[in-house]
């Protein structure tokens, strides 16, 4: 049999198939509903029906407040937030095709975590609209860190993870300390910097966040889709892809970019969420198998529907406290990462 017909019929059988579109339409029904459900839910209960008429602008003008200016932001952030996450832990995954890999696990997120702290600490009089960039920019910059500190007559995933896991034990520390020896910050500002660096999105509105964070996620979430058969080609290996004519190098670069970027805009305003960008994938290939045709809506789905939930739970479960909502994935990621390394522990 032609060896390049193989080739041709395995990368083609990644597309999306029948499967695949029911369980991204099965997710997004879920979504929807987990949206509605978690409107209503509070210390002042708001029925669904209720939610819906509200939001369609024909409900009880007394829960519009409530539902239109204090739940309904935080819960399209949560969406927003936990898809981009996990969108950029599916790519991030297939670029160094190591399964253990996501932006919180590598520093990638830690790097934009310092980037938004210095921002929060020393340029909180500049328009939060820059926040995003503040960001990228200390998420690319540790983006080039571990390249450079993990290349060694090439990269290798396991010691690209190695460094990683490292560079993002050092970067929390340095930000912590920071935090900590900013004596001229605030009491409100550390208070806010220390909050976000456990993953919160407590207190979000509509101008300052969710039209920050929007405009990101529609312009980089439709070219991760678009790049997403070249991540098929690279699942082959450099040497099979290159020959099929396809630019290695220079998709994976782009594919970064776009997985950074993606990491870098939701840490800006989610604050470190870890394992999102972990789980998602992983319980994506399980339901769709590894076309990254599929694996990138449905971990986008499924990163938002863990972060609604743990939103959920964190906001409700100790009324009248507000846990942040990274405590509650990090309870659920942190093991679900150790099963990871105990299952790949004999991989090179």
């Amino acid at each position: 049999m032609n060896p390049w017909l193989t080739i041709r019929n395995r990368v083609m059988s990644y597309q999306i198939n029948r499967r695949t579109a029911f369980v991204i339409g099965m997710l997004i029904i879920a979504n929807l509903a987990a949206i509605v459900i978690c409107t209503g839910l509070g210390s002042l209960f708001i029925s669904p029906l209720e939610v819906v008429r509200t939001i369609f602008g024909i409900g009880d003008d007394t829960n519009s407040m409530i539902i239109l200016t204090l739940r309904l932001p935080r819960v399209i952030i949560a969406v927003l937030v936990g898809s981009a996450l996990a969108v950029a832990g599916a790519l991030l995954q297939g670029i160094v095709r190591n399964p253990l890999t996501s932006p919180d696990v590598i520093g990638i997120s830690g790097g934009a975590s310092l980037g938004t702290v210095v921002f929060i600490l020393y340029f909180s009089h500049v328009s939060i609209r820059f926040m995003p960039l503040s960001a990228m920019a200390g998420a690319f910059a540790t983006a080039l860190l571990i390249y450079l500190f993990a290349y060694r007559k090439g990269i290798t995933p396991m010691r690209l993870v190695l460094i990683g896991i490292g560079m993002a034990t050092a970067l929390s520390a340095l930000t912590y300390m920071l935090i900590l020896t900013a004596s001229f910050t605030p009491t409100a500002v550390a208070v806010k910097a220390f909050t976000f660096m456990t993953g919160s999105i407590y207190g979000v509105s509509w101008e300052r966040d969710v039209m920050t964070l929007l405009p990101w996620l529609v312009v980089l979430l439709p070219i991760a889709l678009l790049y997403a058969r070249h991540l098929n080609v690279q699942e082959l290996g450099d040497e099979v892809a290159t020959s099929v004519g396809s630019r290695v190098n220079a998709k994976r670069t782009v594919l970064l970019i776009i997985s950074v970027a993606l990491a870098a805009a939701a840490v800006a305003i989610g604050g470190a969420i870890n394992f999102i960008g972990l789980m998602a994938p992983h319980i994506a290939r399980k339901l769709v198998g590894p076309a990254y045709g599929g694996v990138i809506p449905v971990s986008g789905l499924i990163g938002s529907l863990v972060l609604l939930l743990s939103d959920l739970v964190a906001r409700t479960a100790f009324i009248p406290l507000d846990i942040p909502a990274g405590v509650f994935t990090a309870a659920v990621g942190a093991p679900f990462f150790i099963y990871l390394l105990y299952r790949h522990r004999n991989r090179a």
